[in-house]
């Protein structure tokens, strides 16, 4: 174990550090930049059981560090990531945790029960809170009861640990946390992306092609924190924190608020090197803040977070 190992459900990882859902692919356009094996763990991009091409464009907006996104969870389908994508991430020595969508409950019972059997799948993350499809995500993560059966099914048909990312588009978070947490999830990612949307002035219309779209980028964070610290405070199994993380103090953040270990996301458009070059710099900055380990920082906090 290194000073920035640290354990989640099913997992031991290197560092801390993995990108996001989405952001990241399925690693096939950042392998030719850095050897992935220095990640703590990769998640690739949100799969269906059938191929999905996503919304209509336009697809982005950008305004400076804040972006909209509305993709609308485009990907190849099961198959093609099975018999391509997960097999040419075998070459790293990174475990990958699988993010799941779908439409109903039975697509993601589908998909889990397919992709659970890739050797280098250690986990499942189901994406319940992806804010830019018509069918599927935001609508298993805004209702307590709806969250927990989906997440008791998908847990009756995998041996892997289950991951819920959550929404942030709800009024008490930590009433869905609970209730997943009730159910089974071994872990939970938070945050996804909060819903937003913005008008073009000449044509009085939606910019977006899918009118909607997931608010990322370096304010997140701030959202992020305090939905962490809330739901630290009222469950007991690990948290993933996601959010608007760029730099290595955000991430050391993220930890403080109660996360066990961070996923990048949109930061990776602007820096392909982001995720290499935190967890490279992190023991100097831990130096400088007499942070012995990142375990000792998380045991430190639990302590503090359940006063």
């Amino acid at each position: 174990m290194s000073r920035l190992s640290v354990k989640l459900p099913g997992l031991e990882l290197k560092n801390p550090v993995m990108p996001a859902s989405g952001c990241f692919g399925y690693g096939e356009d950042f392998a030719d930049k850095y050897d992935l094996s220095i990640l703590g763990a990769l998640v690739d991009k949100s799969t269906t059981v059938e191929v999905r091409k996503g919304n209509p464009y336009p697809r982005y907006y950008h305004s400076g560090e804040r972006i909209l996104n509305s993709v609308g969870l485009k990907n190849p389908g099961v198959e093609s990531v099975l018999a391509e994508k997960l097999p040419n991430l075998a070459q790293f020595d990174v475990p990958i945790i699988q993010s799941i969508a779908g439409s109903t409950v039975e697509d993601y019972v589908e998909a889990t029960k397919a992709l659970s059997k890739a050797e280098n799948v250690k986990a499942i993350e189901l994406n319940i809170s992806c804010p830019n499809v018509k069918l599927g995500g935001l609508q298993f993560g805004t209702d307590p009861e709806v969250a927990a059966d989906l997440t008791r099914q998908v847990k009756a048909v995998t041996t892997l640990p289950v991951y819920v990312k959550l929404t942030p588009n709800v009024t008490d978070i930590t009433v869905i946390a609970k209730a997943v947490e009730a159910a089974g999830a071994n872990a939970l990612v938070m945050i996804n992306t909060i819903t937003g949307q913005t008008f073009d002035l000449q044509t009085r219309q939606p910019v977006l092609g899918g009118l909607t779209g997931g608010l990322s980028g370096s304010s997140l964070k701030y959202v992020a924190l305090r939905m962490v610290r809330q739901v630290a405070q009222v469950v007991d199994i690990p948290i993933i924190g996601v959010g608007g993380i760029g730099n290595i103090d955000d991430v050391l953040e993220m930890i403080i608020a109660g996360a066990t270990a961070v996923q990048i996301g949109s930061a990776n458009y602007a820096n392909p090197m982001i995720c290499k070059e935190i967890i490279e710099g992190l023991p100097a900055r831990m130096d400088e803040l007499n942070i012995k380990t990142i375990e000792t920082l998380i045991a430190e906090m639990k302590v503090m977070i359940k006063k």
